[in-house]
């Protein structure tokens, strides 16, 4: 993907977003990657310059896929405009074009090329039956391919080898990165033959050739001593540009600026970067400037960890301390954690992590820390088993029942212990997490036969909704059945006695309340919803809630595909 920098200054749409580089440019406009100034989240913005063809089609198109929710689409937040431009604000997806990724291969293989194209046609399916909307630029240029993801899995010496094999089942052998040992205790074992003074992290990509694409983007933070030489470009360094290795490497050999030698660039280059200025001789060698601005925009090579930084031991006393009493073994070192995310989302500050086995939560901690430290807005999903602590522990006495309970309570110290620590830098750093129970399914279970119902199981069909659920069960059951996102912000307010709820300023509306009227109706479709959701109960007789979808046709001008689609009754 080409980018080019803008002006970090400029803004968009009454300085609601500030413009970070250009992702392209088109016939019609240009693509922007913006931040928004008060979400602090992080937006592709679609600038088209207005035409009276081209506004118009571009309207109707956006106002369809305004309206549509699928995997493989960007949401689209807010379409704008002014008297010089048409705006379309969606959602930043990274990744490369179909055809980049196609031109770095010498072609394709069967299984993938069915892939990619299953996945084009499913798309465009869902766009033709949902909205009756034909996609007539289909090109690989359109198309974006997001397989950048890695895991990290962190085992112990005896359990490496067979870790390695499942990995290589799982992931494939050729989606293997690198083992990655690091110390992680100081004191040695005298029980042992050897002391084991290390772990293993077997690190692996979804798709190595995405992050290979990406490795100058991946790695350590850069050392930026030495940089003690200033021109009207900046600080600088001198760098070689001779050889290592010689011919054995199959570095040229030539004469430049009065020097022979074995060169790691060609003579074209070195033209090049002496015409630039970049070039200087030095007792009787040749050097380049190499820049601290350049520096700051690289990442330095990821080695072997074999330091202090990671100890368990160190790992416990802090958590020990941040919670007032031991409340759990051998917790993973923060520093290790943020060395990871550090390494792998430095230029992708708007990074998911996911930890299957979160413990007491020390990916949460990490996350919010690097967050405050680099101003990113990377988000966590830490899922933990309710594993009971024991009864004869601190944790227990603290009245940590389970580690689940141990993990909240870290999440929520150290989100006020970062902001207390640094209160100038994060007073916008987001700390609030939700917390889900998975569960058994919200709906009774009505699979027996007519004969087998007794009389007074007989009231399962008036009400098939268990009796112990609340409203916020069944709203976050049907987001997740909807494709709705958990971490949506999310109102409540009170209409004639019933709750409206409403998710991300009218992508979901929902009301759960018995006996609702027509003012609560009103007031859901004055949000303007993309969804809409009752539950049964909430309509005294069927008559009223058939009125409901002619209702919402009425007041957002909904066809009567577009009713059937957007309300659901549960």
């Amino acid at each position: 993907m080409e980018v080019v920098f803008t002006d970090t200054h400029d803004t968009l749409l009454d300085g609601r977003y500030l413009i970070l580089r250009r992702l392209g440019q088109g016939a019609f406009g240009e693509v922007f990657l913006t931040r928004h100034v008060g979400l602090g989240v992080y937006r592709a913005v679609k600038r088209i310059r207005k035409s009276k063809d081209v506004h118009n089609t571009r309207r109707k198109e956006a106002d369809a896929l305004k309206n549509l929710r699928h995997t493989s689409l960007p949401i689209i937040y807010d379409i704008d405009e002014d008297d010089v431009y048409f705006y379309i604000v969606e959602e930043y997806i990274e990744g490369i074009s179909l055809s980049e990724y196609v031109r770095d291969r010498t072609r394709l293989a069967q299984d993938e090329t069915c892939s990619v194209i299953m996945s084009i046609c499913t798309v465009l399916s869902y766009m033709q039956t949902q909205a009756g909307l034909l996609h007539l630029d289909i090109k690989p240029d359109n198309v974006l391919l997001t397989e950048d993801g890695v895991i990290f899995i962190s085992i112990g010496d005896d359990e490496n080898a067979n870790l390695i094999k499942i990995c290589d089942e799982v992931f494939g052998e050729h989606n293997f990165i690198a083992d990655i040992c690091h110390k992680h205790r100081a004191s040695v074992s005298n029980d042992r033959i050897i002391s084991e003074n290390h772990n293993h992290i077997a690190f692996y990509a979804k798709e190595i050739n995405e992050v290979f694409a990406q490795q100058k983007n991946i790695g350590e933070d850069p050392v930026l001593d030495g940089f003690d030489r200033e021109d009207d470009k900046g600080k600088y360094k001198l760098a070689p540009v001779d050889g290592p290795g010689g011919a054995k490497k199959g570095n040229p050999f030539y004469e430049f600026m009065g020097v022979e030698g074995y060169w790691r660039y060609s003579k074209e280059t070195m033209q090049k970067l002496y015409d630039n200025g970049l070039l200087i001789v030095t007792e009787n060698n040749l050097q380049k400037k190499y820049y601290e601005e350049q520096a700051r925009q690289s990442r330095k090579k990821v080695t072997t960890w074999w330091d202090t930084d990671f100890l368990t031991s160190s790992a416990t006393s802090y958590l020990q301390k941040l919670m007032g009493c031991k409340a759990f073994d051998n917790p993973k070192s923060i520093n290790l954690l943020i060395r990871m995310l550090k390494m792998m989302t430095h230029f992708d500050k708007d990074a998911l992590i996911l930890d299957f086995f979160s413990g007491s939560a020390t990916t949460a901690h990490a996350v919010m820390q690097l967050n405050a430290e680099d101003g990113g807005n990377r988000r966590y999903i830490c899922v933990q088993l309710p594993e009971e602590t024991p009864e004869d522990s601190e944790a227990r006495k603290a009245g940590y029942a389970t580690i689940p309970e141990i993990a909240k309570e870290r999440i929520r110290r150290s989100g006020a212990k970062i902001k207390a620590d640094s209160p100038l830098t994060t007073q916008n750093l987001d700390t609030g997490f939700r917390v889900y129970r998975l569960d058994e399914s919200n709906y009774e279970k009505v699979s027996l036969s007519p004969k087998e119902y007794k009389q007074d199981q007989l009231d399962l069909f008036a009400y098939n909704i268990k009796r112990d659920r609340t409203d916020l069960d069944l709203l976050y059951g049907s987001m997740l059945a909807w494709g709705v996102r958990l971490d949506l912000p999310l109102q409540a307010e009170t209409m004639d006695g019933c709750t409206i709820y409403t998710v991300n300023e009218g992508d979901l509306v929902a009301c759960f309340s018995e006996g609702i009227t027509d003012k609560v109706v009103t007031a859901m479709a004055d949000k303007s919803p993309l969804r809409v959701l009752f539950r049964d109960a909430c309509f005294k007789e069927d008559a009223q809630k058939i009125n409901i979808y002619e209702q919402f046709k009425q007041f957002l001008d909904w066809s009567d595909n577009d009713a059937f689609n957007n309300i659901r009754v549960i």
